[in-house]
């Protein structure tokens, strides 16, 4: 076998590993760069061989830094098949259309307003790209052994992490590789901790919290606060939050916080069509989180659901203080973005970011105290209070790294440590 790396080095982006056996050469994840300007600029870059030489693509969950670089792939003359299990496929169902919606508003906003330095700026894929894309999915099952060809078996297994997210067996002749993907957490409140995997000669292993250990705080606890702080000045809060995943805990949390009565009945809103989506999704795969079914509809009703433009934006229609939260959690993108516009300027209000910021990212500028943002080529200034916890986090930290290590019988001969970043991204700068 023959491993190559062409994202998700040096960066928690871009995730693409490159496998080669005699007979065949598969993808291991294809997801899109995101954060600095170098970085996204990579995504426009050719791959180091044709698309139409690879065999498959391996996917290991569905958030966009790991499957959002497909239909781009796709465009660019990728026929083989994509596997992945049902819930991803799922997931990605909502998240690669939405993505190349993004891509298009982005491009036609860009023109727009003249900010973009291509004229006419084009996205890099479309919705009807992604959606043709999302025809070459081939369904797996847990714990069943695939043949991609004459020399290649592979085996997804759970993950935790999301919703479908799997780790990556491969064998070829008498050699193994284990491709982590995103590893969840122990002790989720949701999702169920990731499977025990006991042998591999190579593991490909993710570090996005590898120097970091998670606060030991009660999140709930410190939601309530930061809920009753902005609720006590009469302000509304503002919840960036990745779709899938994150925004499913905190209904999860402002679910139980209002049940016992420890914050004001304020209303909450989710304006992310695809967080709604997948928070539908949670009752259809009941069996990959702790919730049950009824439980998983009960957080998912707390909520209303602004499904149109025109409802997300009615929600600043009343002025009263209220909870929204919207994607992308990194405010890289996507409603939230008009959200900040309206709200970061008053300083009675709370932006309270509850994920990783990856460098350069407009999440990262705010934790970092900016003062202004530039979004849609404006300069909007930041006078709200923000805010962050980082024990909501879907990432196995490196305590829970470690722990899940321990399952192996016999160390791998060798560990590749993968999505990690310079401490202070001074190679992107």
């Amino acid at each position: 076998m023959k491993l190559s790396f062409w994202g998700a080095t040096g960066t928690v982006t871009g995730s693409k590993y490159l496998l080669e056996t005699e007979h065949a050469k598969v993808l291991i994840d294809c997801g899109l760069f995101q954060g600095f300007k170098a970085l996204r600029e990579r995504n426009w870059q050719d791959l180091p061989i044709s698309a139409n030489e690879l065999s498959a693509v391996l996917l290991t969950h569905a958030h966009i830094d790991h499957s959002g670089y497909i239909p781009k792939l796709v465009k660019s003359g990728f026929k083989g098949p994509i596997y992945s299990s049902q819930a991803t496929f799922e997931l990605c169902k909502i998240l690669l259309p939405d993505s190349g919606f993004l891509q298009e508003e982005d491009a036609r906003l860009a023109n727009m307003y003249a900010y973009s330095k291509h004229v006419p700026a084009l996205p890099l894929y479309t919705k009807e790209d992604a959606v043709k894309a999302l025809q070459q999915f081939k369904m797996v099952q847990w714990g069943k052994s695939y043949s991609i060809n004459e020399d290649l078996s592979v085996t997804w297994s759970h993950a935790g992490h999301i919703l479908g997210a799997a780790t990556v067996l491969c064998h070829c002749d008498n050699a193994s590789i284990l491709f982590s993907g995103d590893l969840g957490r122990q002790r989720d409140p949701i999702m169920n901790p990731p499977a025990t995997i006991q042998f591999a000669d190579y593991l490909v292993l993710e570090s996005t919290y590898g120097n970091h250990l998670h606060a030991k705080e009660d999140p709930m606890l410190e939601i309530a606060k930061i809920i009753n702080k902005t609720m006590g000045r009469g302000g509304s809060l503002l919840i960036p939050a990745f779709a899938v995943g994150r925004a499913q805990s905190l209904l999860y949390y402002i679910y139980q916080l209002k049940a016992q009565n420890k914050i004001p009945n304020v209303p909450v809103f989710l304006d992310s069509p695809m967080a709604i989506n997948a928070s539908n999704l949670m009752a259809k795969f009941v069996k990959e989180h702790k919730l049950g079914e009824a439980l998983a509809a009960a957080v998912c009703n707390v909520a209303t659901y602004a499904n149109t433009p025109e409802e997300s934006d009615m929600i600043h229609s009343n002025p009263m203080p209220k909870i929204i939260i919207s994607a992308s959690g990194m405010a890289t993108g996507g409603r939230v973005l008009k959200h900040l516009k309206i709200m970061a300027p008053d300083p009675k209000n709370c932006i309270f970011l509850t994920g990783f910021q990856a460098a350069d990212t407009r999440g990262e500028k705010l934790l970092k105290g900016a003062k202004e943002l530039k979004i849609h080529g404006q300069m909007v200034p930041v006078s709200a209070e923000v805010a962050s916890i980082s024990s909501l986090s879907a990432h196995a930290d490196y305590e829970e790294i470690l722990y899940w290590l321990r399952g192996f019988v016999k160390a791998p001969r060798k560990t590749f440590i993968t999505h990690g970043e310079p401490e202070l991204g001074s190679d992107y700068n």
